[in-house]
């Protein structure tokens, strides 16, 4: 067990591995506890020794005291790796939101595990070959929710779950492996959510709790700033920080080249009326997806669609090179309040079923994409992706968008995937449960399994702040939070067409107008900037039929044919959009592949993993 530690808490005295008193438990450790000051004097008071000023040192005494009832109590983001030696067992556990990534594999006799694929891959007993499932999930979800990777024999510890590893011996006795939940997402029955219609004292509680939030992620032995983008969610942890820790705090923004996508003038608004400095810029232009994407994608170890990950990845940098390791941003407002443009969609639709049995929103969603002149997915198809998650949801629509390239790009490899399997039906959900939820709270789930989980907190959070030794932390993801506005009734999320109803009401005590009430902007970069005119060198390389004669995902004459079609349709219309993203994940799948299995599809530096000398300190939990 190694780990290679960004020191935010307890700066001198922090070393991992870390045990108890009798040397008997240890553990590697990646995250932050927000409430171990609270837990060190409650051990102290049950009489524990503790020498150390760092969070990490809590878990071998509260192990002692609960062993896997621990992970329950845990506050925080982390993944943890515990060795108890009396029981020869080895646990993996990883927080309930997923911020911090964990994954694993059994080779043979070994178990391997890293907070980065790479070092599993440095331990040289991982040969990098392509698991088709993982691809399948970038084309469904733009994201990697897990467990499924996009390498064969690797996977992801699902959020809230742990592994128990117990090793074999000389007398016969079998190794081990069991893996459980700890903590699920939960919301009421419909119909028995929380329905207090005292406006103040639910914006009373909601804000209090939030506040509490924000206080606890400032909390470090270093300076804490914040990504600023002047949107609702940003703009409040900022105006919350700012008030517990004082206007000074460093804040980071992203200027877009590009009128339409650039929030530059809404941030310095939101930072001249909380009275802060203004933010730190980073400039992302054109041309900049391009020449980043090949470290993202090396950040990220799977393919990447949405190219605002390669300005998130520039913004890290930025704050790395300002001399700052922990900032705060907004990440899970939209997840908990209903803050995505498509849940007003699916109540359009839902209005449609009113009658029972008619199913309206079937006949309008064909007739839409008829008109739209976009293929199309057999009836019984979405009837299939309702019945895995529980009934209608919100997300299959949005998902459905990049889906539909599937039908366009796939080769004969992966179009026998569709016949197959649902990576719908692997996400986990528990179904008993979800059938009595709101269909709000059913598409709040499925946003924070997939997309928050495995997009926002993987290409957009850890794995690109992390490339620059920078720590991202989320209040809107404290567990109070989220208890708080599970609970309550969707009108105080989704009020009428008014998104993130509660949060607005709390900002109004905070934030000028102009921010309180402006509308979701999802960030984002241009996403054609693999497309321009003339295309980059590399990805006509990637694209290529050599190339994809290589790696055998797609078709090569339909990737030619769009590749020039969708120029001539018009900007902004779903076909083109819908083009635009396959083909999107196209090269990025393309980039993937040439980056971690096969360094000849383009005139690139790469990185390809190959078997090489055994590295114990890059092949256990490296960070």
């Amino acid at each position: 067990m190694a780990s290679r530690r960004l020191s935010i808490v307890g700066l001198a005295d922090g070393q991992q591995p870390m045990s108890n008193e009798n040397k008997d438990v240890f553990v590697v450790f990646n995250g932050e506890l927000f409430d171990h000051r609270e837990r060190r004097a409650d051990l102290e008071k049950r009489g524990h020794r503790l020498h150390t000023h760092c969070d990490t040192e809590i878990i071998p005494h509260l192990w002692e005291e609960q062993h896997e009832g621990m992970f329950e109590q845990l506050r925080g983001q982390f993944a943890i790796a515990l060795w108890d030696t009396r029981q020869r067992r080895l646990t993996l556990g990883r927080d309930r939101f997923g911020i911090s990534p964990l994954y694993w594999s059994r080779q043979g006799d070994w178990l391997l595990f890293a907070s980065e694929i790479k070092g599993l891959l440095a331990s040289g007993m991982i040969t990098p070959k392509a698991d088709l499932r993982g691809i399948d999930h970038i084309f469904t979800f733009a994201a990697m929710p897990g467990p499924v990777t996009c390498f064969e024999g690797v996977e992801l510890l699902p959020a809230g779950h742990f592994l128990q590893i117990t090793p074999g011996d000389k007398s016969g006795l079998k190794a081990l492996v069991s893996e459980r939940a700890f903590w699920e997402m939960d919301f009421p029955n419909q119909g028995d959510e929380d329905s207090d219609d005292d406006p103040k004292r639910v914006v009373d509680e909601f804000e209090q709790v939030l506040l509490n939030a924000v206080e606890k992620r400032l909390r470090a032995d270093v300076p804490v700033g914040a990504y600023l983008s002047g949107g609702l969610d940003s703009s409040m942890i900022v105006a919350m920080a700012s008030r517990i820790k004082g206007p000074a705090i460093n804040t980071y923004t992203i200027r877009v080249d590009d009128p339409a996508l650039d929030e530059l003038s809404a941030a310095n608004l939101s930072a001249r009326h909380i009275g802060t400095k203004p933010p730190i810029v980073e400039d992302f232009r054109p041309g900049d997806a391009i020449d980043t994407y090949p470290e993202l994608i090396r950040a990220a170890e799977a393919p990447v669609i949405d190219t605002s990950c390669a300005a998130l990845l520039k913004l890290a940098r930025k704050v790395h090179e300002c001399g700052q390791k922990v900032v705060l941003t907004g990440e899970g407002a939209d997840e908990w309040l209903a803050g995505y443009p498509w849940y007003k969609i699916a109540k359009v639709l839902g209005a449609l079923d009113a009658i029972p049995g008619v199913r309206l929103s079937d006949k309008a969603r064909r007739a839409f994409l008829r008109l739209s002149k976009v293929p199309q997915y057999p009836t019984e198809y979405r009837q299939g992706l309702e019945a895995a998650v529980g009934g209608p949801n919100a997300w299959i629509d949005s998902y459905g968008v990049l889906a539909l390239s599937k039908l366009r790009f796939y080769a004969a490899p992966m179009r026998e995937l569709l016949q197959q399997q649902t990576p719908w039906a692997g996400l986990g959900i528990n179904l008993e449960r979800a059938k009595h939820w709101h269909p709000l709270n059913r598409g709040l789930w499925v946003g924070a399994r997939v997309t928050l989980a495995g997009h926002l907190l993987q290409a957009k959070g850890d794995r690109v702040s992390m490339h620059s030794s920078v720590e991202v932390r989320y209040p809107f993801l404290d567990e109070d939070v989220f208890d708080f506005t599970a609970k309550l009734n969707p009108r105080w999320k989704l009020r009428g067409f008014r998104d993130k109803h509660l949060l607005r009401l709390v900002a109004e005590r905070w934030l000028p107008p102009q921010i309180y009430n402006r509308r979701k902007v999802i960030f984002r970069a241009p996403l054609d900037s693999f497309h321009m005119d003339p295309e980059p060198k590399y990805v006509g390389e990637l694209l290529s039929d050599e190339s994809l004669r290589r790696t055998r995902y797609f078709d090569i004459a339909e990737v030619s044919h769009w590749r020039k079609a969708f120029r001539q349709m018009r900007p902004g219309s779903l076909p083109r959009l819908s083009i635009e993203m396959g083909l999107a994940a196209v090269v990025a799948t393309q980039l993937w592949h040439h980056t971690f299995i096969d360094g000849n599809l383009a005139d690139l530096p790469t990185s390809v993993f190959t078997p090489k000398t055994w590295d114990v300190a890059s092949a256990f939990f490296a960070e």
